[in-house]
């Protein structure tokens, strides 16, 4: 599988709907594996999100939540802004579980400011659809339904089949605040759009239907219904088999309407069947629940009081369970952050000099080279002190600390004075880089020489008594050498530098655009 196919499998995986959730798991590992063999970082890196996304879902959203701040580090470094909106959705999903509306919200509202031209149509209406279902979480009820109304608009012209799925959730949420009308003229558009556009339901979808039909009244519609879902679930080509469960409980809930206890029972029987054979938990709560109104529905009221006991003590074993969960959540997502703290931590102190508390060569030699590459207007110089190594044998190596930091300081403030996106690094020794992004280089020797002046007028006797302190200065612009890269821009600054020392020190030496010819900027 070359790139271009493998990133088809990916698009395929990411924009359509998935049921069997465990199976993609290992499909997209095997997947990773493939394009780090092609040698693609960005397609490992989508590949790995879509692990992520199939790890939640089977429910196992610790470690989804522990994985998820590599994506997104990644992302952000290169820039990958499809990636980036599409890990914004699934970190609102994995806060949403966690029951932080807040969070949730933020990430949904990321995940669709950074759509763009480049994002698929099923983004551009999922990412709103999601958007809008973070509001519902987040008890915002009328900003969803705009933003529902958004992504239904969008939806229908593009003639996308994230429609039906949008529709489904937007019925849902109005059916679960109880607003009975609307949730049903919403599943009725549901079923008429399914209708004309030639798209079965599938059985989730039809579930909710069922469901909104029995919470009106409508229990022989419900019925229906109900027995169309479990056929659907029967072909096998979109469901879960998990949510088999589900869907007999409601069936019973219209039959109990119907007056059809035995049915009703018969259905409930083989539904807790399945949450026992499966561990399906919260089915099992809504089984129990069922239960109980089955008995009281026939006046049968012992035995639905102790359904309802019943249920309240899976309803909070569940609950307990769901606690637990959401806690080992935190805690991963809590140690997550941590270590990636701590590593930025030892990360920045790797790039930095212990002495100066400046950035090193290392930091020179990662930040550097893209400077080089994307601003033509760069200057550099490299800053030496004069006669440091008298301070060294006269005074004290400990003396010349002190000097060092004292120059770095000014060096630091001074350059953040006259470029704000500027940085200086200790090269070593007693050497400093100065950098200067989008600087000609006439401006920027005018303003080293202001430097060169502030380091020469400290107040140095308290540190060096009768010795002064002044630095000589080698300043280069990318338009000063033929090759634009890191070596040759720093050797013209370290050339000039040289003629700066032996033009007599305490001076800055730069190019004027001939690259034989030097000017002095002679020192006060």
């Amino acid at each position: 599988m070359d790139a271009e196919a493998l990133s088809a499998v990916l698009l395929t995986i990411e924009d359509c709907r998935s049921w069997d959730a465990h199976a993609q798991l290992a499909r997209t590992v095997e997947l990773e594996r493939i394009a780090h063999s092609l040698g693609d970082e960005l397609l490992a890196a989508r590949a790995r999100l879509l692990q992520i996304n199939m790890r939640m879902r089977c429910g196992d959203v610790a470690a989804a939540a522990e994985q998820i701040w590599q994506v997104h580090q990644w992302a952000v470094e290169h820039d990958a802004r499809q990636l980036l909106a599409r890990t914004h959705l699934v970190w609102s999903a994995i806060h949403l579980h966690l029951g932080d509306a807040e969070q949730g919200l933020e990430h949904a509202v990321l995940a669709v400011e950074l759509l763009d031209d480049d994002s698929t149509e099923h983004m551009h209406v999922w990412h709103r659809t999601k958007l809008a279902d973070a509001l519902y979480f987040a008890d915002d009820m009328d900003a969803a339904r705009v933003r529902y109304a958004q992504a239904e608009e969008m939806a229908l012209r593009l003639g996308s089949p994230a429609l039906l799925s949008l529709l489904n959730n937007y019925a849902y949420v109005e059916a679960s605040i109880g607003n009975q009308d609307r949730a049903e003229e919403v599943a009725n558009r549901m079923q008429r759009l399914s209708d004309e556009w030639n798209m079965p339901l599938e059985p989730a979808f039809i579930d909710t239907i069922g469901s909104i039909q029995v919470a009106g009244g409508h229990f022989a519609a419900a019925e229906e219904t109900m027995r169309l879902c479990l056929e659907r679930h029967a072909e096998g080509r979109w469901d879960d088999a998990n949510d088999m469960a589900q869907y007999l409980v409601t069936l019973a809930q219209a039959q109990r309407g119907l007056g059809k206890y035995a049915e009703a029972q018969a259905n409930l029987d083989k539904a807790r069947q399945q949450c026992v054979e499966r561990d399906l938990g919260e089915s099992l709560v809504r089984m129990h629940q069922e239960q109980a109104e089955l008995y009281a529905a026939q006046g049968d009221f012992a035995a639905a009081f102790a359904a309802h006991k019943t249920f309240f003590e899976f309803y909070h074993q569940q609950q307990s369970l769901q606690r637990e969960a959401r806690a080992r959540t935190r805690q991963a997502m809590f140690e997550t952050a941590e270590a990636r703290q701590e590593a930025e931590r030892f990360r920045e102190q790797a790039r930095r000099d212990p002495l100066t508390g400046l950035h090193n060569r290392r930091y020179v030699d990662e930040r550097l080279p893209h400077l080089i590459e994307t601003d033509p207007a760069l200057t550099v110089a490299l800053v030496d002190l004069d006669h440091f190594k008298q301070i060294n044998d006269q005074l004290s190596h400990d003396v010349g600390d002190q000097v060092l930091v004292r120059v770095a300081q000014v060096l630091s403030r001074e350059v953040t004075a006259a470029c704000p996106d500027g940085f200086v690094a200790r090269m070593g020794g007693e050497e400093f880089l100065v950098v200067f992004p989008s600087t000609p280089v006439r401006r920027a020797a005018a303003q080293l020489d202001g430097i060169r002046r502030a380091i020469r007028s400290q107040h140095w006797s308290p540190i060096t008594h009768h010795l002064p302190v002044t630095v000589s200065i080698g300043v280069a612009g990318l338009g000063d050498v033929a090759n634009p890269a890191q070596a040759p821009l720093l050797s013209t600054a370290d050339s000039r530098l040289y003629a700066a020392k032996h033009g007599g020190r305490d001076c800055v030496v730069s190019g004027t655009g001939l690259r034989d010819r030097i000017e002095q900027v002679p020192a006060a």
